[in-house]
């Protein structure tokens, strides 16, 4: 047992070494690293190491770490490193605490002598904001979190501070402190080799902060520094450090702290802690510090910033407020991931506060802003996170701030003051930019997984079929079904690229696969021949061609029922009740501003008429029968009174037919129009240039609209039962 007496006794020497420092020197400007209080500590370490190797019986506290125990060293040290004195000690302190916490293995944190320092440590490191010992502090609560994520309930322990005497871990530490009582008094090597040294410690220890009078002695009663979630408070003001590497740590650090969390340490982080609302708050502060006004194309340029991976400010396409968007959407994106990952009370928590401090107090009345600027800005902003978010439990907040609780079908006088009513209105503001960027949210809405986005938007008003005739005859031909005969403008001519002549069109009901399925060729050839010949100048370039759509149809549509497929949507639409009184239909306040905008697409700008059809494109992929009939089915028999999607483009093919001939040279500016949509020609101004890129719109969108209509429903079946997406994932 010689090595163990020679251990004890270099340990005892080394602390008394430092403490010598402060009884004896006078120079309170000399910087730490010049004295030999950095080296005295790191053997102190060394010899802790050994000596926990040289240990014979696993898990036993030898005579040195039983001294650090009894004579609270680490309480001393934290003392020393709060006073700065001398100058660099924290930081010495700091790395003293993590290296010892991290080499040594026997488990130390359940300790009083332990835990009560760690948490004074804790609060010293978070109140100094962007202090000089970041690197340290943040090394510090790394180790704090591997022993956490080794052992999950000292994660109730370290966030409570209670002391062990209560908790079940008491007989550890009452056994560990009954055996330096034994060590001490039946084998006290120590003592046997200067019996006076235990005492003149202490005297030193008293000695050196009467001396030093900016060294205050701290006396705590055995209940002090509980209750305080002082790692959570050090990790939060670690994660808003200026030093990238630094934040990255300490927000790895919380997380992982919130996803091995217990039930009772998340109850506690929910109630008890800082945590959700702090997070909240960041956010929403990272939000005010944004410019007043930003352009959504720079917006959209930043989307899917990661939280691991900043975004440095850059001279390529930097913009004002670049910096301070890539900060707030790396937090956003911060925050979903932890809700993703956390457990589900502090996900549940987290969620509702940031629904609660970003979306309803900081962003709504933004979007209820008179101001323009504050609108574009705000939609736009809300449309980048909507693409990012990730969690289940930040989805189900936004869809409810979004849309509010669930709709019932809207009548037409219906005039609800309500969030999404306003949006809905946006999408057909007097301010185009406000249009396109709603339209833009609402897109990236309707391709969240969550069932009540299309229900209420679309779905709602579908029920019961009531857009479909009840108790008339069937309609003797194609015409009968459309009304086109109403319309003179609509001729025969329209259908001869599809190779019908006026005397070939078909002339009777077409077939049905299904009730209420009409024939997929059928819809497909529909409208394929709904633009006439004169107003189509696809066939003239290459790559413009259906098939193409029909690639990318096919793909989306695959996406979409993936995503679907755990809602147990129905494979046909649901039976007419012949009997049931006729009611009125409404499509729905979405559906008539996405028709009323269709309506208009020959007299709206290039970029707008693109956003509007995508929107419907991306409706009309999704596998529900009545959003297939109403949307796609050209030979339904609407009621009196009702649009359907191609009642609405067969009248804009009749306004155009009209228009068509007040516009010299048509085919000619209309095929140069398209070019210079697709880049081949420098862009000129043309007279009914709007016009002319509606048409060249309107062709692509039949074209489109075609193909979603054979992917739906090719010849050989539907393909509807596709695998969901895996779980927690959005």
């Amino acid at each position: 047992r010689e090595p163990s007496i020679d251990l004890l006794q270099a340990f005892v020497e080394h602390w008394k070494g430092v403490t010598h420092y402060y009884i004896e020197s006078t120079d309170e400007n000399t910087p730490v690293k010049k004295t030999d209080i950095p080296w005295r500590l790191r053997q102190m370490l060394d010899i802790l190491v050994y000596e926990e190797r040289q240990q014979v019986a696993a898990g036993e506290a030898g005579p040195c770490l039983e001294y650090l125990l009894q004579h609270r060293i680490l309480e001393t040290l934290c003392t020393l490193g709060k006073a700065e004195y001398p100058p660099g000690m924290r930081q010495q302190v700091f790395q003293f605490f993590s290296k010892v916490l991290a080499q040594v293995q026997h488990p130390l944190l359940h300790y009083l002598s332990v835990h009560r320092p760690v948490q004074k440590l804790l609060r010293l490191g978070g109140s100094v904001p962007g202090s000089l010992t970041e690197k340290e502090e943040v090394q510090f609560t790394s180790v704090l979190c591997s022993k956490i994520q080794q052992d999950p309930e000292l994660l109730t322990y370290i966030l409570e501070g209670k002391k062990i005497i209560s908790r079940k871990k008491a007989p550890r530490e009452s056994t560990a402190l009954s055996k330096d009582s034994a060590c001490h008094t039946d084998k006290d090597h120590f003592h046997s080799s200067d019996p006076d040294k235990g005492s003149q410690l202490d005297g030193e220890h008293c000695g050196a902060q009467a001396l030093n009078s900016h060294l205050p002695a701290e006396t705590e009663g055995p209940d002090s520094g509980t209750g305080e979630s002082t790692l959570i408070t050090s990790l939060l003001g670690l994660c808003k450090s200026k030093k990238s590497r630094v934040a990255l740590k300490a927000q790895e650090n919380l997380l992982l702290l919130v996803s091995v969390a217990s039930p009772a340490a998340a109850t506690y982080l929910v109630q008890s802690s800082p945590c959700c609302v702090a997070l909240a708050e960041h956010l929403c502060q990272l939000y005010r510090s944004l410019p007043a006004f930003l352009d959504p194309a720079d917006i959209a340029a930043l989307e899917g910033t990661s939280w691991r991976l900043p975004s440095a400010p850059s001279d390529e396409a930097s913009f004002p407020g670049k910096e301070a968007l890539a900060a707030f959407l790396g937090w956003f994106d911060y925050c979903d991931h932890l809700i993703t990952e956390a457990h589900a009370v502090v996900a549940d928590t987290l969620a509702k506060a940031v629904a609660e401090k970003l979306f309803v107090e900081t962003l709504q009345p933004q979007l209820l802003h008179v101001s323009e600027q504050s609108i574009l800005t705000s939609t736009a902003l809300l449309t980048a996170m909507l693409r990012q978010l990730r969690s289940p439990a930040l989805l189900q907040e936004a869809v409810a701030f979004l849309l509010g609780p669930d709709q019932q079908p809207a009548a037409l006088e219906d005039n609800p003051r309500t969030l999404c009513s306003h949006l809905i209105r946006h999408c057909d503001h007097l301010s185009d930019e406000i249009s396109i960027a709603t339209l833009r949210l609402f897109e990236e809405l309707l391709q969240k997984p969550h069932e009540q986005v299309i229900r209420d938007l679309v779905l709602c008003n579908l029920d019961g079929r009531l857009y479909v005739a009840r108790g008339s005859p069937e309609p003797e031909s194609y015409e009968d079904t459309l009304d086109l005969e109403e319309d003179p403008y609509f001729t025969d001519d329209g259908f001869l690229d599809c190779g019908f002549s006026p005397s070939a069109k078909p002339r009777a009901a077409p077939p049905t696969s299904a009730p209420g399925k009409t024939a997929v060729t059928e819809i497909v050839n529909s409208f394929l021949c709904l633009v006439p010949e004169e107003a189509k100048t696809s066939a003239f370039l290459e790559e413009t061609g259906y098939d193409t759509y029909v690639h990318d149809a096919y793909g989306l549509f695959q996406e979409c029922s993936s995503r679907v497929a755990p809602w147990g949507w129905p494979l046909g639409p649901a039976p007419l009740d012949l009997h049931e009184p006729e009611r009125p239909f409404f499509e729905g306040p979405f559906l008539q501003v996405l028709f009323d905008r269709m309506a208009r697409i020959l007299d709206q700008p290039y970029s707008l008429n693109l956003q509007v059809t995508s929107v419907l494109s991306r409706l009309a992929l999704f596998p529900h029968p009545h959003i297939h009939e109403y949307l796609l089915d050209p030979y339904i028999n609407l009621a009196p009174g009702c649009r359907s999607l191609f009642s609405v483009l067969v009248r804009v093919i009749g306004d155009l037919m009209q228009r068509i001939q007040r516009v010299p040279q048509f085919p000619g500016k209309l095929l140069l129009v398209r070019k210079q949509l697709m880049g081949q020609v420098p862009g000129e101004q043309l007279d009914h240039q709007i016009l002319l890129q509606g048409v060249v719109v309107l062709e692509e969108f039949c074209k489109e609209l075609a193909a979603i209509a054979f992917v739906k429903f090719p010849p050989h079946g539907p393909q509807l039962n596709l695998s969901p997406p895996p779980e927690g994932q959005v």
